[in-house]
């Protein structure tokens, strides 16, 4: 018999929800490229759509703290896809910057990301989208009011 979960709350159903999503989008970024994980290559897609972005400011958009980005930095830096160079006028800052491999690797990447997404979102109409987003907008709202 399956185990019950600790809550009935919609939001318990939310999370099992995202983390349903994280899992497949990982699964298929597997089948795509070796080493490297969902939130290194969605740090990637904020650095290349705002490339202007100081650390801090990709940890918000990514929903990571400063010692969680630190980490992904470096592993991207590491293997190559984001160069990181002190910053000119202020020593306690760096620029970052996506190399010509971690453009390449969301090159790679897009077809996987749009297939995450219709699988996510199949069989849901737009209206349900637009009620969805609505709602999630108001949970947000009531979160941080």
């Amino acid at each position: 018999m399956p185990a019950k979960p600790p809550s009935n709350s919609v939001l318990y159903t939310l999370e099992q929800a995202i983390k349903g999503y994280r899992k497949l989008c990982q699964q298929n970024i597997d089948k795509v490229m070796d080493n490297l994980t969902v939130d290194q290559g969605l740090t990637l897609l904020v650095m290349d759509k705002h490339p202007d972005l100081s650390q801090q400011q990709v940890a918000d958009l990514t929903f990571k703290d400063k010692a969680s980005i630190t980490r992904i930095i470096e592993l991207l830096v590491q293997k190559g896809l984001v160069s990181r160079a002190i910053h000119p006028t202020d020593r306690r800052k760096f620029d970052l910057h996506l190399t010509e491999a971690g453009r390449s690797t969301l090159a790679q990447l897009a077809d996987t990301i749009a297939l995450n997404q219709r699988t996510a979102l199949q069989g849901l109409s737009q209206e349900e989208l637009a009620q969805f987003e609505a709602t999630l907008q108001k949970i947000i709202a009531n979160c941080t009011a």
